[in-house]
């Protein structure tokens, strides 16, 4: 069973201690930049809360190399927020997060339509 999503949260600073809170097991999760409200990730996964700790910097502090600076994130992690639903399987996970965003393309497409 799919459960209810949480409040938006700001994620939080990995080298000031902080921690995630989000579901061990699976579910779905997305993450936006928190000004300008732009969708950064969406998805499901069996463990949330190991899925959203690979969007946060890592606590290596070493300086990264000019020639991979396209590899560095797009956004800090002190400017997203995400929230999360908890799912009673994997699968539930998927089907929710599929049927979110057949929800989500088919209110763009009504919203774009009504624009012209």
């Amino acid at each position: 069973m799919i459960g209810r999503w949480t409040a938006w949260k700001r994620f939080p600073d990995a080298f000031q201690g902080e921690s995630l809170e989000a579901p061990i097991g699976p579910g779905v999760y997305e993450f936006c930049h928190t000004e300008t409200g732009e969708l950064v990730s969406f998805g499901s996964a069996a463990n949330v809360a190991e899925a959203l700790s690979k969007v946060l910097p890592s606590a290596d502090t070493r300086k990264w190399p000019f020639f991979r600076k396209a590899s560095r994130p797009r956004y800090g992690s002190r400017e997203l927020e995400y929230r999360t639903c908890p799912a009673g399987t994997l699968v539930e996970a998927r089907v929710a997060a599929e049927q979110m965003l057949g929800h989500r393309n088919a209110m763009w497409r009504r919203f774009a339509a009504t624009r012209v």
